[in-house]
């Protein structure tokens, strides 16, 4: 046995066993990806997966701070956590992420929360380790004001055994005035493409079957690397990869989506042809105000150009309504806009400030209510377009890579077309994995109903 500074008792099996641990994450795919990591690097100290919080001696909770809805979970949540620390006095507590990472929230974080351990932001992730040892001895705050690089060959616990995450940038020179992200996530840092290439092999070698790249604005991906690279070509690439069935990527900005990127995605047969560009507004004077960099007819052109490219291609979206000085006519275009494009499917979000960013100083808010009132009626156009769009589906065949049993009814298998649309189907737990053509029964809301006729991979 041996006795840390907490005063907890470990049995320690080699020197490594130190208990168990739980991850709670908000945010982003990043996020997703963050938590991934910190996994790995708490399982090579000797931590275990707890299937509970009540049963760990390790919480980490991986924040998100673009939403103030996200920070407002965390801060209820941390007071649940307050309680269970109390009834198990060894536990570690951990915040950890973008949150930390936003100015002021540190120190409100320890003022609040006194009880919590370990605050980490998101440049020293990487050092969590050596971090959760001092933070046996007292209370650690790790929060380093810009990312020093690209820290590569990091340990990683992955939640999937079929589809894996794949950073290909980290940061965000963008600063549109609503988003706290370059300030809590850095500037632009681009990985090598040699460094994405021998990640992608491996897990190719490993039987992962799905690529998902990850960065703030992957259209941006290369600037600044030697020699100068772009994200198409990083594509062509990829698709390269012997064993990869499917590449996807996210988020891309409209403003710098080329068409370079377009013509990779049309030739390259493993790049599927979904689409999420993040419009935000349809009015060109909100666009201005956002900092965008593009018009609302700069947007339509390149949907246009994409569909005369990939005509089967899908399209979702973000869009934030009632940004200070919105208007009902700046509101009106946005809906014209989302009836124009047509969207599968969009992430609507109601504007509220974020500290630190410009916007959040400006004059012209908008009322709660009318944003309220304004977001029920983007939602509801909407969903009439998804049900639309799916009920289109209906008799046409799609590729769908099988990842499992549904999520909502476990006795039947959920997979995605290469347009990203999730489809429900009969089947054997031995479908799963594997490359189908089904065709599509029914289409609803958020998914498809469809029958398998032929495996196509397996």
């Amino acid at each position: 046995m041996r006795k840390y500074a907490s005063g907890r008792d470990f049995t320690v099996a080699g020197d490594q066993a130190r208990g168990k641990y739980y991850i709670f994450t908000y945010g982003c795919q990043m996020n997703e990806w963050d938590s991934e990591v910190m996994a790995g690097l708490v399982e090579e100290m000797g931590y275990t997966r707890a299937s509970s919080p009540e049963e760990a001696d390790l919480i980490l909770l991986n924040t998100c701070c673009v939403r103030e809805s996200a920070e407002n979970k965390v801060w209820g949540l941390l007071g649940s956590l307050g309680r269970l620390k109390r009834r198990r006095p060894w536990l570690l507590l951990g915040v950890t992420g973008c949150l930390p990472q936003r100015p002021g929230a540190a120190a409100e974080i320890k003022r609040r929360f006194p009880f919590v351990d370990l605050i980490v932001g998101t440049h020293d992730r990487h050092e969590l380790p050596r971090l959760i040892l001092e933070a046996e001895r007292g209370q650690v705050v790790a929060v380093s004001p810009e990312g020093r690089g690209v820290v590569e060959g990091l340990p990683i616990r992955r939640k999937s055994r079929l589809r894996a995450w794949v950073p290909v940038m980290f940061g965000c020179n963008n600063f549109c005035t609503y988003c706290i992200v370059p300030y809590v996530r850095g500037r632009e840092r681009s990985r090598r493409p040699e460094d994405v290439l021998r990640e992608v092999k491996e897990l190719a070698k490993e039987g992962y079957r799905e690529i998902f790249l990850l960065g703030q604005n992957v259209n941006a991906y290369g600037k600044g690397l030697q020699p100068p690279v772009t994200f198409a070509d990083l594509l062509r690439q990829l698709n390269a990869v012997e064993g990869i069935w499917r590449i996807r990527y996210t988020t891309s900005h409209p403003r710098d989506f080329g068409e370079d990127l377009i013509r990779a995605v049309a030739e390259l047969p493993k790049v599927c042809e979904n689409f999420h560009l993040p419009v935000q507004a349809g009015s060109d004077k909100i666009l201005r105000r956002m900092g965008r960099g593009y018009t609302r007819q700069d947007y339509l052109n390149l949907v246009r150009r994409i569909r005369e490219a990939l005509p089967q291609a899908s399209f979702s979206t973000d869009i934030m309504v009632g940004f200070p000085g919105e208007t009902e006519e700046d509101f009106e275009q946005t809906l014209l806009l989302v009836r124009e494009v047509g969207f599968d499917q969009a992430f609507v979000f109601i504007y509220n400030p974020r500290p630190g960013t410009p916007a959040a100083s400006f004059p012209d808010q908008v009322p709660h209510g009318v944003k309220v009132e304004r977001i029920k009626r983007l939602l509801a156009l909407q969903q009439a377009i998804s049900r639309e769009r799916n009920r289109a589906e209906v008799g046409r065949v799609h590729e769908v890579l099988v990842e499992g049993p549904s999520r909502t009814n476990p006795n039947r298998l959920e997979g995605r077309t290469r347009t990203y649309k999730t489809v429900i189907l009969d089947g054997t737990p031995e479908l799963a994995g594997k490359l189908v053509a089904v065709r599509i029964t029914a289409g609803h809301l958020t998914y498809l109903e469809g029958k398998v006729e032929e495996v196509l991979v397996a």
